[in-house]
């Protein structure tokens, strides 16, 4: 079927089931050292547990213990986020931007490197299936700088992207197990368990509980944690 591209530019919208927040469930997120270090997860809640598997219900009849939420990394973006503002004709946000351009390594293009791309872009027969919010042109290193993750981590730098993934890898899992602790007395018990159960394979990388940024920029020194 054919479309109107001009009509479609000016109507295009995103779908309300596909933003409409998820069932027994909220997107959270969890700030980094700095305001724009902000790592979405989905905090899922989860039913109560009824005492009488436990052997500890009351003489008053069954009781039960709450579960505290538990975490995953959501990686939705805006989309599932009540509070976010859904535009497909702006795009995305940048959200890397301004850890790029604090480093002063790159310098934005002031056109297309690709002769093709310019072709296209100067067509007017597309310019209606052009969103007018996106004209985003290309960055690039500086001459004789190395703008790579491990090169940056081979100098010492922990980067912001790499204190976004050390938080991620977490799943917020020091403020679960305190919420776990906090829910009552198996939760205590269940929170002790969590340090001795499956302890992982190493695959030649160091392992801990709890990965700091400092651990991952380590690691991606070493070439045994690969950030793209």
């Amino acid at each position: 079927m054919n479309a109107n591209p001009k009509f479609l530019a000016a109507t295009a919208h995103v779908d309300e089931a596909a933003v409409h927040p998820l069932p027994n469930s909220r997107k959270i997120y969890v700030q980094g050292s700095q305001p724009d270090i902000r790592v979405p997860m989905r905090e899922i809640s989860q039913a109560d547990t009824p005492l009488m598997f436990s052997g500890e219900s009351g003489a008053g009849g069954a009781r039960s213990e709450p579960n505290p939420p538990i975490f995953v990394y959501d990686c939705s973006g805006p989309y599932s986020d009540p509070a976010a503002k859904i535009d497909i004709r702006t795009g995305l946000p940048a959200l890397r931007t301004r850890w790029i351009e604090a480093r002063g390594d790159t310098e934005v293009l002031a056109d297309l490197s690709s002769e093709y791309g310019r072709q296209q872009a100067a067509n007017p027969e597309l310019a209606t299936m052009r969103f007018p919010g996106l004209h985003r042109t290309p960055r690039r290193a500086k001459a004789g700088m190395n703008v790579s993750q491990m090169h940056y981590a081979r100098k010492g730098i922990i980067t912001p992207e790499m204190e976004f993934i050390a938080i991620r890898e977490n799943n917020n899992r020091a403020a679960y197990l305190e919420s776990l602790k906090a829910s009552g007395p198996m939760g205590e018990k269940l929170a002790a368990l969590m340090n001795r159960q499956h302890p992982g394979q190493n695959i030649g990388a160091s392992l801990q509980n709890e990965i700091t940024p400092e651990f991952l920029r380590s690691e991606n020194a070493r070439g045994r944690a690969i950030i793209r």
